[in-house]
């Protein structure tokens, strides 16, 4: 495939050469003759069947005409849009693993065990129990709630603490949440975005733009972020982050001995998830 689209630049180059010494009438009139058998082919094929070297040259040539030129091609730029979508699928294409792996059979009779004896216990109180027992990382806390719901016990007890929506409610104004997207670019690299919302008025701050989020530089996108909040930052209590413990570190460090909120372990949530949707779907790579 790259010989051939060497043959093809190699050959556009040959035929520019060529058009030069010719005149501007002739140069016309082939035109007219081209389009005219480009609309008779049309009639007969719907859809053209083009390989990714077809599709590197068309795309450089197009960009050589003006806007209203480039509504007659069938390379449009939805089209165009299209192929690089699919590039970036293929390029970031992830092994998938079919299904969970089984849980060990003495883990079942333990949690019901658990359960039993303790009826206050949650789920969650009861997967961090088995950590400690020594079995993390072979249990997760959906898998308890899911053996005990099947055998007929209360994954979650009633309880007379604060819910997690309770929590939100009550301390949105003190609330910061961080988190990481990504954005393909046309040349298929990775870029990350570091962004902070404020839970209560859904203000975000784009923190910074990299390919390569390393700790430093994490550290200080949190030390630009005080300077930005000013004398709001003694406001926020909590941070509420996801599971990468490098980056929380680091988020913490930069926030060090200013007034830096707690952290929750929960990640960005649902506001975090619907940013993400949003740029998702407006996609500006």
């Amino acid at each position: 495939m790259t010989l051939r689209l060497l043959y093809l630049l190699f050959c556009q180059a040959l035929r520019w050469l060529a058009l030069l010494a010719r005149s501007s009438a002739s140069k016309d009139a082939e035109l007219l003759i081209l389009r005219h058998e480009v609309v008779v082919l049309r009639r007969q094929v719907s859809r053209p069947r083009v390989d990714w070297a077809d599709r590197a040259v068309l795309a450089g040539l197009a960009r050589l005409l003006s806007r209203p030129t480039r509504c007659g091609l069938f390379v449009r730029p939805d089209t165009l849009l299209r192929w690089h979508r699919d590039l970036v699928r293929r390029r970031w294409s992830y092994p998938h693993q079919r299904g969970r792996p089984a849980v060990a059979a003495e883990l079942r009779p333990l949690v019901l065990r658990l359960a039993r004896e303790n009826p206050t216990w949650g789920y969650r109180r009861i997967h961090g129990e088995l950590c400690r027992l020594g079995h993390k990382g072979r249990i997760g806390a959906s898998t308890v709630w899911t053996i005990l719901h099947r055998a007929g016990v209360d994954p979650a007890p009633t309880r007379s603490g604060v819910s997690w929506r309770q929590f939100l409610q009550a301390q949105a104004k003190g609330v910061l949440a961080v988190d990481f997207f990504t954005v393909d670019t046309v040349f298929l690299q990775r870029l990350y975005v570091l962004f902070v919302i404020e839970v209560a008025s859904r203000r975000v701050h784009v923190l910074g733009v990299t390919p390569h989020p390393a700790g430093e530089w994490v550290t200080q996108q949190a030390r630009n972020l005080l300077m930005d909040l000013e004398d709001r930052v003694g406001g926020f209590r909590f941070l509420l982050r996801d599971r990468d413990h490098q980056v929380h570190r680091r988020v913490r460090r930069g926030l060090h001995g200013r007034g830096h909120p707690g952290a929750a372990h929960a990640g960005a949530g649902a506001t975090g998830q619907r940013l993400r949707g949003a740029l998702g779907r407006h996609g500006s790579a």
